[in-house]
């Protein structure tokens, strides 16, 4: 990260900008290298050909930028009992959609509590203190959802007590015995659970860790 002062004015590189907004530095590469849409301010350079930026500008642009994103963010419901165990259903009207389809996937990879049906398939719950986090988590906030002055206990990872882990152990105990790696078993592991892929993948990750 590079700093520098011009006539008591504070000018920042990419890695600065990066590092003073809290955004990767190829977001900041999208930013400046569509400008034109999102507003970034133009770089100026020095003497020697080093790129610029002056600080206030990126503040100026970061705060609109800010702005702009909160406006579209649905209104989330604060009421209820932080404790209390809801389904997709309910989340997605906490969250302000308009279906359990558009539930993000931090919180759809990650429930609180998962009951196998009878058929197989998933019922996944959560607290709606988390489904509020995963809320503010989208404006930056990074709430934990907890209690001030609370922690829960610690998990070696998020899917520790997951019942799906035991069908991801399953399948890697099965290729492993028959001489073959993990590849294909995210697939399988998928189509049984009716999961996302990219799910699978880390249950198969985290079983592996667990084994």
């Amino acid at each position: 990260m590079a700093r520098r002062t011009f006539d008591a004015r504070i000018a920042l590189d990419r890695s600065g900008v990066a590092a003073h907004t809290g955004a990767a530095r190829s977001t900041v590469n999208h930013w400046y290298r569509h400008r034109e849409h999102t507003g970034f301010p133009d770089a100026f350079t020095d003497d020697t050909g080093q790129e610029w930026f002056w600080q206030d500008e990126i503040d100026a642009f970061h705060t609109a930028h800010r702005r702009a994103k909160l406006a579209v963010l649905t209104t989330v419901d604060r009421s209820g009992d932080p404790d209390e165990l809801v389904g997709s259903g309910e989340a997605a009207k906490i969250m302000g959609y308009g279906s359990y389809r558009n539930l993000p996937d931090e919180l759809r990879d990650r429930p609180d509590d998962v009951e196998i049906l009878s058929n197989g398939r998933l019922r996944r719950r959560w607290y709606r203190r988390t489904v509020w986090a995963v809320a503010d988590a989208r404006t930056g906030r990074q709430s934990t959802g907890r209690t001030r002055g609370t922690t829960g206990p610690h998990k070696p990872h998020p899917y520790a007590d997951d019942p799906r882990l035991q069908l991801a152990a399953e399948l890697l105990a099965e290729a492993r015995e028959a001489g073959h790696d993990r590849r294909g078993l995210g697939v399988e592991l998928a189509r049984r659970l009716g999961i996302a892929p990219r799910t699978a993948q880390r249950l198969l990750t985290a079983a592996e860790a667990d084994g």
